[in-house]
């Protein structure tokens, strides 16, 4: 298998200040909600795609400062994919390369906001999503 990084775009980069009534020392859960699209373009089976969104939205039940959501696309070429194993392992791979791409722009986001950095934490290749953690005699 051998691909390549052919460009990484951002497809949305929203920011919005929630204002809400907190007591001074209220602290504050964010917790970040990750998705992540995979496509395949059918004209030219060898452009891949991946999408990384992240998001943080108030809600009545959690109450939080600030709505955000970030979306990069990554475009990728890619080669000699036989199996599923070897689609995971790039899926795995193309998340690898965009996600510090979608930290990046979370921190830069959120400081141009004026608010402090929320830097999301540094996640090991393949145990972000629930699927690249699958058995590999499962994808057979």
């Amino acid at each position: 298998m051998k691909y390549a990084l052919r460009g990484i775009t951002a497809e949305e980069l929203t920011y919005s200040m929630n204002r809400i009534k907190v007591d001074k020392d209220t602290k504050f859960e964010i917790k970040p909600q990750f998705s992540r699209t995979v496509r395949r373009v059918q004209e030219n089976d060898k452009l891949w795609f991946v999408a990384l969104e992240v998001k943080v939205e108030s809600t009545d039940s959690e109450p939080k400062p600030f709505d955000m959501k970030v979306r990069l696309v990554g475009m990728f070429e890619a080669e000699d994919i036989q199996d599923e194993l070897d689609r995971r392992d790039l899926v795995i791979n193309m998340t690898e390369i965009v996600y510090p791409y979608l930290r990046a722009a979370v921190s830069a986001l959120t400081a141009n906001a004026f608010i402090n950095p929320m830097m999301l934490p540094v996640i090991p290749a393949g145990t972000m999503f629930p699927e690249d953690r699958e058995p590999v005699e499962n994808l057979n």
